[in-house]
């Protein structure tokens, strides 16, 4: 492996040890708080946090319907194309 591959590798598990270190040395209580803070945080990154479903809107069909209108010439050719067919 590269050396920076290897460092980079080394850093994230000194800080993982490090994090973890720093997690058990709290008190049960606050080490609860930051468990579910962090279990949180994962909910929201995958879209599946509880409280956010209901600022979604669900989309309605049909609402532009009939404020698009395709011409029935819409595949002809155009002439402006003429010269060079």
């Amino acid at each position: 492996m590269p050396f920076r591959a290897n460092f980079a590798l080394y850093a994230f598990t000194m800080a993982t040890a490090d994090h973890y270190i720093q997690l058990s040395s709290l008190p049960e209580n606050i080490r609860q708080q930051v468990l579910d803070f962090i279990a949180f945080l994962m909910r929201q990154e995958q879209g599946s946090d509880p409280e956010r479903k209901g600022d979604r809107k669900t989309p309605v069909l049909g609402l532009a319907k009939g404020m698009v209108v395709v011409p029935d010439d819409f595949d002809a050719p155009l002439d402006d194309f003429k010269e060079y067919m």
